[in-house]
C-alpha cells in the first residue's frame, strides 16, 4: 500500500496509508490538486493539528476507512444523537479539551464522519440539562445580570420544554 507523510503542527511526522489519509477531504484535495505523489518524501504540513490529536484522528480514520461516505443530504436527514457506533462511543470517551480539539481537527481536515461523531457526543453531554447544569458541565461563567437573563428567557420562551 502506498503511504503519505503528514506533519503535525509540532513537527511530528506520521506515515499513513493513502486511503486512510483520504478520509480527510482536505488531504485528498491536497494530494490531487497539488500533485503530491504517494510515497513522496516531503510531508504534508497540517499546521492546525498537534501530534496528539493527529494520532487520534489517524486512529479514527483507520477504523472507518472502509465506511460508506456520509451523505450530504443534511436537510432531509433526521438529526439523531443516539446512532453512534460502539467504537465511536468508546473512542470519544476523552476529556473535554481533547474532544473539542478533535472537533476543530475534524472540521479543518474536513472529515464529516468524525465531525458528526464528535458533535453528537457534545450534544449528548448537553441533552436533558438545564442551563445551570450545562454551565457547570462546560465550566461556563454566568455573566448575565438577572434582568438580562429574564429578557433572554422571554425572547426564547418558544424553545422551552413545558
Amino acid at each position: 500500500m502506498p503511504n503519505v507523510k503528514l506533519q503535525s503542527s509540532d513537527g511530528e511526522i506520521f506515515e499513513v496509508d493513502v486511503e486512510v489519509a483520504k478520509c480527510s477531504v482536505t488531504i485528498k484535495t491536497m494530494l490531487e490538486d497539488l500533485g503530491i505523489e504517494e510515497d513522496d518524501e516531503e510531508p504534508i504540513p497540517l499546521p492546525n493539528v498537534n501530534s496528539a490529536i493527529l494520532k487520534k484522528v489517524i486512529q479514527w480514520c483507520q477504523h472507518h476507512k472502509d465506511d460508506l461516505p456520509v451523505p450530504d443530504d443534511d436537510e432531509n436527514r433526521e438529526k439523531r444523537t443516539d446512532d453512534l457506533s460502539p467504537f465511536d462511543v468508546d473512542f470519544l470517551k476523552v476529556d473535554q479539551g481533547t474532544l473539542f480539539e478533535l472537533i476543530l481537527a475534524a472540521n479543518y481536515l474536513d472529515i464529516k464522519g468524525l465531525l458528526d461523531a464528535t458533535c453528537k457526543t457534545v450534544a449528548n453531554m448537553i441533552k436533558g440539562k438545564n442551563p445551570e447544569e450545562i454551565r457547570k458541565t462546560f465550566n461556563i461563567k454566568k455573566d448575565f445580570t438577572p434582568a438580562e437573563e429574564e429578557q433572554v428567557r422571554k425572547e426564547n420562551s418558544w424553545c422551552e420544554e413545558k
